[in-house]
């Protein structure tokens, strides 16, 4: 996700030079830089020094650790929380009470820059703040705002964790095509192609899904059948269920990577 951010900003014209990564593997510093010709260091600097906004790209349970290298360096600066499940009330008392924060979570669409971002701030956030985090996440797709943390549980149940979602009705469209008689390759390029086009139909077109999906169901046709044993089977149901399994799974996460051990 941090070479997805850095790739996003640099294609929307920040400059390389403006950005400074401190990476300890030896193997993701030469990447990077490579790949991006990023400043990249193994621990804070006078670049950290300089920042005005730090972005924490590591994984959850690395991130205590991660903080403590810090120190001092956090001072007045914004800091943008990219960790699945880390409250920022917990970041806060590891980074000694900082309020300026903002936690997000992406989702993996972001690698092609098509992402979705859910996003909260402290109520100590600036306006100008806010419009930053915004801007940064922007650089790898579209952003919401929630005004209550814990909606962050549910934007992950809802669109982190989505894409399996889609993958996996992919990957079943284009089984249940085989087991009809189609050929694998087609079946699957079926499948896929039928959900890109559905899914850009309903971003452009401003129509409600519900009213797209109207829009194709013909009274006694083909679609109205498939749809009728959806209803039968309470896929509906069954798929709140599931995302509700997500969205709690979520709140235990945090509570379990915010304890200090």
């Amino acid at each position: 996700m941090a070479s997805a951010l850095i790739g996003g900003l640099i294609a929307q014209g920040f400059d390389a030079a403006a950005i400074s990564v401190i990476e300890v593997s030896a193997g993701a510093r030469e990447r990077l830089a490579a790949r991006h010709r990023v400043r990249v260091s193994t621990a804070p600097d006078a670049a950290t020094q300089e920042s005005d906004t730090l972005v924490l790209a590591v994984k959850p349970q690395d991130m205590k650790a991660a903080l403590a290298a810090l120190g001092g360096e956090v001072d007045s600066k914004l800091v943008i929380s990219v960790a699945a499940g880390l409250r920022l009330a917990d970041l806060s008392r590891w980074l000694g009470g900082h309020a300026r924060l903002v936690r997000c979570m992406p989702n993996m669409p972001a690698l092609i820059g098509a992402g979705i971002t859910g996003l909260y701030a402290l109520p100590t956030v600036s306006a100008e703040e806010r419009t930053r985090a915004a801007s940064i996440l922007a650089a790898v797709g579209e952003v919401v705002w929630v005004e209550d943390e814990a909606l962050l549980d549910p934007v992950t149940a809802v669109s982190a964790s989505g894409p399996a979602y889609v993958f996996w009705f992919i990957e079943q469209l284009a089984v249940a095509g085989e087991k009809l008689g189609l050929p694998a390759d087609v079946a699957r390029k079926l499948a896929l192609h039928t959900v890109l086009g559905a899914a850009k139909l309903a971003a452009q077109s401003g129509e409600a899904p519900g009213t797209l999906r109207e829009q194709v169901t013909s009274k006694g046709g083909t679609t109205e059948a498939a749809l009728r044993v959806f209803a039968e089977e309470r896929l509906a149901e069954r798929f709140m269920r599931a995302l509700e399994a997500a969205s709690r799974r979520g709140a235990e996460l945090g509570e379990q990577l915010g304890k200090d051990r």
